[in-house]
């Protein structure tokens, strides 16, 4: 009750910067999940435990064996029920939620660098069974993304590998993933993958974030053939992290980069799927590791949260015209975030923050704006 209290009383007070970002953590404490200070990849969310509030999954070790962790919602985005995730520890870079065998319940795909990857089924109550690998074994796996992308209507993973070809396991409709597809390059130092019927013909395509100077890439899906490659990006990009949002409201899906000491870039969709006019969010370069999207300010328009290393992250309001933005930082400290995003933990309809950091608390900010201004 005391830390109800706490939060209602947070809720309530504004810091210098909820005044002008309309998020915080309030009066200098720190909201975070747990205390502990872990090599922290990346954060999830959904409903783990079907009671209607949506909590968290947080994948740790990166190269070195930890244990990935679940934070329950009390509801109103106080998370003081946790427990592990699976038994054993593991060098994981992603847990992603998804109802892999269509029970109803979030199941969970945990990908992981030169360890099998591994799927975890719940039991409806948010306790999770591991039930075997998914893709190819010991593979430098940096992300898993789902989607359905063989229009079959289950949940299929893409898992992004660093220098190895990447994945695509097809689900049979049941959770099994046997049927592994392949593209890329053995030498792609892919990070991340986003999905999207970019080319309106009613499957979904792929828009790849590539490090080491490599091209970054959107592939075509065409009856999952991936042969044909629309080229985005300077040609020798170091980028992260990819997100997709239509932020000039013009019809057409355009596509945010996140990049590791570049600027980080908004290349526009069109008709012709060209790609080629673009806008810097920022003249800063940061380490950008991750990037989300989403109204955060019930405007209308799609702002950006921008999660960097060694450097404050950033939040980004649109203007509404996509290529002016506002720029606030969210908080004073800098982290190493290696993922953020925007999602609603309070049921409150305006969307929240959660910070994954690596070697430091993984923290939570809520939306001020209820309390403030519009």
């Amino acid at each position: 009750m005391k830390f109800i209290a706490l939060i209602t009383l947070i809720c309530a007070s504004l810091t210098t910067y909820g005044q002008v970002t309309g998020f915080y953590t309030g009066n200098g404490v720190e909201l975070s999940f747990g205390t502990d200070q872990k090599k922290t990849a990346s954060i999830s969310y959904g409903d783990i435990d079907n009671d209607g509030d949506t909590d968290i999954v947080i994948a740790n070790g990166r190269h070195w064996p930890d244990q990935n962790e679940i934070y329950l919602n009390s509801g109103e985005g106080v998370f003081d029920v946790r427990f592990n995730l699976g038994i054993d520890q593991s060098t994981s870079y992603a847990a992603e939620l998804g109802d892999f065998d269509r029970d109803g319940d979030l199941d969970i795909a945990v990908g992981n660098d030169k360890k099998p990857n591994s799927l975890l089924m719940n039991d409806g109550k948010g306790k999770f069974t591991e039930i075997g690998p998914f893709g190819k074994v010991d593979s430098n796996t940096r992300n898993v993304t789902l989607g359905d992308i063989d229009g079959d209507g289950d949940i299929d993973i893409i898992i992004t590998n660093r220098f190895y070809e990447n994945e695509i396991c097809l689900n049979d409709g049941n959770g099994n993933f046997d049927t592994i597809l392949t593209f890329g390059e053995n030498d792609d130092a892919t990070i991340d993958v986003e999905l999207y019927d970019l080319d309106k013909d009613g499957d979904k395509d792929l828009v790849l974030a590539n490090r080491n100077e490599q091209q970054n890439y959107i592939y075509l899906n065409e009856n999952l053939d991936f042969s044909q490659k629309i080229k985005f990006g300077t040609g020798s990009d170091e980028t992260r992290a990819v997100a997709l949002a239509d932020f000039n409201n013009d019809g057409f899906i355009d596509v945010l980069t996140g990049n590791i000491k570049q600027r980080n870039q908004i290349y526009f969709g069109d008709d012709n799927l060209s790609f080629q006019q673009f806008v810097e969010l920022d003249t800063l370069q940061d380490e950008t590791f991750s990037l989300d999207v989403g109204d955060c300010d019930n405007d209308g328009d799609v702002d950006i949260i921008v999660g960097n290393s060694r450097g404050r992250n950033r939040i980004y309001i649109n203007s509404g015209n996509g290529r002016q933005f506002e720029k606030f930082d969210l908080s004073k400290n800098s982290f190493n975030t290696y993922d953020i995003k925007f999602v609603d933990l309070n049921d409150d309809q305006y969307l929240d923050i959660v910070e994954a950091n690596s070697e430091a608390v993984n923290s939570y900010y809520f939306n001020t704006i209820p309390q403030g201004k519009n």
